[in-house]
């Protein structure tokens, strides 16, 4: 499974039935806390909703610590 796409995960999930968060169907491509998290536009990078105000080149939600 590390090497499927995108479209191998989703298939399989309508292949099997298997259960998902319904927020994928509002556009919600990648899911985390609330405040992190955004629905995605067409086009976008499937994690753009994610830490979506952060810049680019340092994008965390907080709950990670970095160390010295």
């Amino acid at each position: 499974m590390t090497d499927w796409s995108n479209g191998n995960v989703w298939a399989y999930l309508r292949a099997y039935d298997v259960p998902y968060n319904s927020l994928h169907d509002e556009g919600y491509a990648s899911i985390g806390c609330a405040p992190c998290t955004r629905a995605i536009t067409m086009g976008e990078d499937i994690r753009a909703g994610r830490w979506w105000w952060e810049d680019p080149e340092n994008k965390e939600c907080g709950l990670h610590v970095k160390s010295n």
